[in-house]
């Protein structure tokens, strides 16, 4: 067996490598570079399949992030509630406007534990930041209705989560905005950095394009102090490529999950469960194990490549040191930090492939 990568983007380019190849052609050909008919063809067709009325995009997931907050007026002296086990570019979006992010613990499924939220609500919170970690849906139901209840913003941070749903709603329709990544990795990956904003506000969505673009409308009329955050031409035409085949690359990593579920039996190992009323769209199969590192060097000697998203916690970075928020104050935050662990999942995986990687871990 040779050895099994933890993800393959390669694999899915190959499947349809005369469409991406005519694309970009067609791209360079047409001398349009820039915020040309490909992105805004992008833009319609992204909306249409998420469920929200526009989509604007920009050059990356972590700009869709910190531009979200910027348009809606959180900063300075603000918090943002936000789950303490996710990816830190979430948090980035937060504190680069200079807000303040206050960590919940996540709940069985990995998402922010709905039941945890409104203890940390004080006069200064101003938003809930809500990531779709993993694929799977939060329980956006009962964190709209905190939101209602004390007049808060609510983003969605979709960056693992395209095509996913809650109560048949895909995330990134629920909140005032919904943040996506495009990056390579991703169900809806490009081939290059690029991502997109969502949202069913009209006001929200034009003065997201003006944003993107140095703050500008008309060339050279510079309405605010804006960003160079423009989706590529290129980027946007390979991503409606990729989109066409959504759904069925998100239904062939529901079946590669629903495998191995079904087939690992291995006592030591803890496998991921999926909340009623909610679907994923397994961008990580992520199971955990208390003997991580053994079971790390293992899967290793039999050529079997994973990786642990996220090895270290946020609120316990070098970067966000400032805070003050000490090793210990989010104990299940800290134990998923610890156990996590990401098997191989790709689109293009074969049977023969994910069979040893069964195999090896019950022999585990």
């Amino acid at each position: 067996m040779k050895v099994i990568a933890p993800n393959r983007v390669d694999r899915e380019f190959y499947r349809y490598q005369k469409e991406y190849e005519m694309k970009t052609l067609q791209v360079l050909r047409s001398g349009c570079y820039v915020l040309g008919k490909e992105v805004f063809s992008f833009e319609e067709e992204f909306a249409n399949y998420i469920g929200s009325k526009y989509c604007v995009g920009l050059a990356s997931g972590l700009d869709a992030l910190w531009i979200a907050f910027r348009i809606l007026g959180i900063g300075e002296g603000d918090e943002v509630i936000v789950q303490g086990n996710t990816y830190i570019a979430s948090v980035m979006g937060i504190t680069i406007n200079g807000a303040t992010p206050v960590f919940v613990e996540p709940d069985e499924f990995y998402n922010i534990d709905s039941a945890k939220i409104e203890e940390k609500i004080t006069d200064k919170t101003k938003a809930i930041l809500v990531v779709h970690l993993y694929g799977q849906a939060s329980d956006m139901k009962k964190i709209m209705g905190i939101a209602k209840k004390h007049n808060l913003r609510v983003v969605e941070d979709c960056a693992q989560s395209h095509g996913a749903s809650c109560y048949g709603n895909k995330t990134g329709t629920w909140g005032d905005i919904g943040c996506f990544s495009f990056y390579p990795t991703k169900n809806l990956g490009a081939y290059g950095d690029a991502g997109a904003i969502v949202t069913n506000d009209e006001s929200i969505a034009r003065d997201v394009r003006v944003f993107r673009n140095y703050g500008s409308e008309e060339r050279y009329h510079n309405k605010v102090v804006g960003a160079n955050s423009r989706l590529d031409e290129i980027q946007a035409g390979l991503l409606r490529v990729k989109l066409s085949h959504i759904d069925l690359i998100n239904n062939e990593r529901t079946l590669l999950a629903q495998k191995y579920l079904c087939k690992l039996k291995n006592p030591r190992i803890i496998l991921p469960i999926v909340r009623k009323n909610v679907d994923s769209v397994w961008h990580q199969f992520v199971i955990r194990c208390k003997d991580r590192a053994e079971l790390i060097r293992y899967l290793d000697k039999k050529k079997i490549g994973t990786i642990i998203h996220y090895p270290i916690p946020p609120h316990l970075s070098e970067a966000y040191r400032y805070l003050c928020v000490s090793k210990g104050t989010l104990p299940i935050t800290e134990q998923y930090a610890n156990e996590v662990l990401s098997l191989p999942m790709y689109s293009g995986m074969t049977d023969e492939e994910q069979g040893y990687v069964i195999d090896m871990i019950n022999e585990f």
